[in-house]
């Protein structure tokens, strides 16, 4: 556990400061000593976006030394607070010495540079983390020593990007995320909740199944899974979507929980389609468990010392 100064953090929280003249465009708002949010206007985006950033011991934006990164991306109708807000990933990463980037991911079809009947435009989602994000964090002493997670939607974009962008993450962890978008039934699956999610031509992200099939392909990583060749990978989904071994007391079922049937589906597929290929994965396919995030916190806590390892993190100094 970090111990902090009282007075230090009182002078941190929340205060907003302008960043360095190198990054004027990006306003930088402590919430304490080691939790960083900044926000900018993206223009791949072509809205206002956010970064939290958890910084380890020692850090300093004028360091000689770079850290490894986990870049942990948040599912659909939440934000770049979601990691903070309902897991312990503060604690966690405060025993490593690693920098950790949670920054927006929109609401839906949010791992993808959007289709858009082919003339592509914004938003650009994906381009904003692969090459916008990651050049803005290089400021921030971010190393090349990359791991990626993602809950749900997020984790499809983590095992995405990782095939998609060889040589950028050593390791990706998905839960429950989709993994295999052509698999069939599954392509309507996702139209009707991008549908739902943003009340617009949800056709937009990906394009129309079967007119733009080759566009689900690029970007599916069920077909994309031999460029997953020497990442380290960690799948886990439920099967059922009813009530399971971490379901809160007294919660409310909602049918929407169904949705981790079809999830299950694609990941049963995704991690055959692995082992077919000889490619490593650790996976935890569960039978009964919600879609939320009381599942994904023992997940995140399984793949997090699996990710250290696979970006050489050294445990933080006692």
């Amino acid at each position: 556990m970090r111990h902090f100064l009282p007075t230090l953090a009182l002078l941190f929280a929340l205060v907003s400061v302008p960043a360095p003249a190198s990054a004027s465009e990006v306003t930088e708002t402590w919430l304490d000593e080691h939790t960083l949010d900044l926000t900018w206007t993206s223009p791949n985006v072509a809205e206002e976006v956010s970064a939290r950033l958890l910084l380890p011991e020692g850090w300093s934006r004028d360091a000689k030394r770079t850290w490894p990164v986990v870049y942990a991306f948040q599912g659909g109708r939440d934000d770049y607070t979601s990691f903070t807000r309902e897991t312990p990933i503060e604690e966690i990463a405060a025993r490593w010495d690693v920098m950790v980037v949670m920054p927006s991911g929109g609401d839906y079809g949010s791992y993808t540079d959007w289709w858009n009947d082919g003339k592509g435009g914004v938003p650009r989602w994906e381009t904003f983390h692969t090459d916008e994000l990651m050049k803005l964090m290089s400021r921030y002493r971010a190393g090349t020593r990359r791991a990626v997670m993602g809950a749900s939607s997020g984790g499809q974009g983590a095992i995405s990007y990782a095939a998609r962008h060889p040589g950028m993450f050593r390791y990706a962890a998905s839960f429950s995320g989709s993994t295999h978008l052509t698999k069939d039934g599954m392509q309507a699956f996702l139209f009707m909740v991008n549908l739902i999610g943003t009340g617009m031509d949800a056709f937009r992200i990906f394009g129309v199944p079967g007119r733009d099939d080759a566009n689900w392909r690029a970007h599916d990583p069920y077909v994309l899974a031999e460029k997953l060749r020497g990442v380290g990978l960690y799948v886990s989904s439920g099967t059922t979507g009813l009530n399971g071994p971490y379901t809160p007391e007294g919660a409310q079922w909602r049918l929407t929980q169904l949705s981790e049937i079809l999830i299950g589906q694609m990941n049963h597929s995704f991690v055959n389609r692995l082992n077919e290929l000889n490619i490593p994965v650790t996976s935890h396919i569960y039978g009964n468990g919600w879609h939320a995030w009381p599942e994904w916190i023992p997940e995140m806590k399984a793949a997090w010392p699996l990710m250290m390892r696979a970006i050489d993190a050294e445990r933080a100094a006692a």
